[in-house]
């Protein structure tokens, strides 16, 4: 009894080793977005404490293996020399940022820097419901621990707060958006924003999924990462893939806002029933 103990101990502690790798580097993309939400959608009164927040929680979740940090520098030096990188810097610096500057003395945004925090915000938005894809290694991982009380009590609770804090981050984040929406008097774009995020995300969970692109490709391999993305998009199963990733998260989006809000709106009105009383 004591060795079998000691052998699914280790099993167990094996798999979470190789898990935890995985999982803290998912969780630290996925509240990437979350904290520029901070910072771009929230007012300013707001900033300090959301901001300390906000930089806590991603900080906690620093990966400790540094291999995929290598990895992302090796590739941006390669590409850094390409002749496709260098169109694209140069689009953006000659092109995007002088329709940075005009649109920041516009009323929809604040400077160029926004802007470019904005496109950054949906460059890496995908990555937090792309955590609802992660269950699928909950099967490998049920085949290799091969006990009851171990995947119910360990396991299967581990991959639900996973999935859970990177789904979280992605309905924070548009709660934020849609908050700074109404805030510049366009409430009625919430509802298609938040329509055309879902679809956007479901193309970036298709991509990261299936391709295995990263947020980082836009940057290091555009070129390739359009022409494959778009030639994998006219195919009927990733157009069906798609859209049924579409609908899941346009329906736990609907489900978890409403809690989330709930959630929030019921902490306030203990706060001021306690600053009343006091």
């Amino acid at each position: 009894m004591k060795t079998e103990l000691i052998e699914l101990t280790a099993r167990v502690t094996q798999v979470l080793q190789i898990n935890s790798t995985w999982m803290i580097w998912n969780l630290f993309l996925a509240f990437i977005p979350l904290v520029l939400s901070i910072w771009l959608f929230r007012s300013k009164r707001d900033h300090i404490g959301a901001w300390a927040l906000g930089l806590l929680v991603l900080f906690a979740c620093v990966p400790p293996n540094q291999d995929y940090i290598k990895t992302f520098l090796t590739v941006l030096k390669h590409h850094i020399t390409n002749i496709s990188t260098l169109k694209l810097a140069l689009f953006s610096t000659f092109g995007l940022l002088p329709l940075g500057i005009w649109m920041s003395k516009t009323k929809y945004g604040s400077s160029a820097f926004w802007w470019l925090g904005f496109i950054v915000f949906y460059a890496f938005l995908p990555n937090a419901p792309y955590l609802l894809t992660d269950v699928i290694h909950l099967i490998d991982d049920i085949r290799t621990i091969q006990s009851v009380w171990m995947i119910t009590l360990v396991l299967i609770p581990l991959y639900i707060f996973v999935i859970f804090a990177g789904f979280e981050a992605y309905v924070v984040s548009l709660i934020n958006l849609g908050s700074h929406l109404h805030s510049i008097g366009k409430s009625q774009w919430i509802l298609g924003v938040e329509i055309a995020t879902h679809a956007l995300s479901a193309i970036g969970i298709y991509w990261g999924r299936f391709l295995r692109f990263n947020s980082w490709d836009f940057i290091t391999q555009p070129d390739y990462l359009l022409t494959r993305g778009v030639e994998e998009l006219l195919g009927k199963q990733p157009l069906v893939i798609i859209a049924v990733t579409f609908a899941i998260l346009t329906a736990l989006y609907w489900l978890m806002k409403r809690v989330t809000l709930g959630f929030v709106r019921q902490s306030s009105r203990r706060m001021n029933i306690h600053s009343v009383n006091n």
